[in-house]
């Protein structure tokens, strides 16, 4: 039986009765479909798929165009999952009303049900502004990757006192601001526990212990299918990187040996058009 479509007030109704909330991310039609019969609560469409799917060094490089692009790739999955859009590197720093264009495209033209964007309270007037157009914002602080090089490099957050006080008051004015959800990214356990409980609204951990609302993982890492760097706090669910690998390669060996095709492959002509064609090619062109 087809569940109902996952809404905010499911998702802080998950907070308030201590359900864990399962979010992966997911960047395309055949994915979001799988996802939904795994009954996944949310679906990040991440800036991530710079890097595991077109092969970037950083999420830096991706457009507003390329997410668009796979949010309304997902989108056609028609999945009931809350689905979330990240906001690309430059759709959202410049100025609030420059974040909001951009923010209003991703719900146009990639039907995502709230975007997401990085930074805490440096950020609270941009995710105001893009809330009051009536949009619905998700938060993500600790380990940004979009400023990656600012933090000096992919490392955890929050790990002296007074860090880890700032990203309670980040979290704070973001909810203050009106973000529904925060993302805590490489996040030292207890801090984000201590966060998660003074906060009214859900968190979703990566790397931030189980304290959290809910976990995402990135779908390639969590399915073996990027092997670029495995950070710690992914865990596998499967080697769908070797399961392709191997199909593949017993093809390759197939062609090359002729047991591919065979007849059960192929399609068959009647005998007396077989006739015909062959006349055909036997008589002569006409100019």
């Amino acid at each position: 039986m087809s569940r109902e479509k996952v809404t905010i007030l499911d998702l802080q109704q998950m907070k308030e009765r201590g359900e864990p909330i399962t979010m992966i991310t997911a960047y395309d039609y055949p994915s979001g479909i799988l996802a939904e019969q795994a009954g996944v609560e949310m679906i990040l469409v991440g800036d991530t798929l710079g890097m595991v799917v077109h092969g970037f060094e950083s999420t830096v490089q991706v457009t507003m165009e390329m997410m668009i692009l796979h949010c309304a790739a997902l989108h056609r999955a028609k999945g009931n999952y809350f689905v979330v859009g990240d906001m690309p590197f430059g759709s959202y720093e410049i100025e609030p009303r420059h974040a909001v264009r951009n923010a209003i495209r991703l719900m146009q033209e990639g039907f995502v049900d709230a975007v997401k964007l990085e930074g805490g309270r440096e950020m609270a007037a941009t995710v105001r502004a893009i809330v009051d157009a009536g949009i619905s914002v998700h938060g993500h602080i600790g380990l940004t990757p979009q400023s990656v090089s600012k933090l000096g490099g992919f490392k955890a957050q929050g790990k002296t006192g007074a860090a880890a006080k700032k990203l309670l008051d980040d979290a704070l004015a973001l909810e203050d601001a009106g973000c529904f959800a925060i993302v805590l990214e490489a996040v030292p356990d207890r801090v984000a526990a201590a966060i998660t409980e003074r906060l009214r609204v859900p968190t979703i951990g990566i790397g931030a212990g189980a304290g959290c609302s809910g976990q995402v993982l990135v779908w390639h890492d969590m399915l073996g299918l990027f092997d670029r760097f495995t950070p710690k706090f992914v865990q596998k669910y499967g080697d769908a990187g070797q399961l392709i690998t191997d199909g593949l390669s017993t093809y390759v060996k197939q062609v090359k040996s002729g047991e591919f095709p065979t007849a059960a492959h192929s399609f068959t002509i009647k005998e007396a058009e077989w006739q015909n064609f062959q006349r055909l090619l036997n008589e002569p062109d006409h100019e």
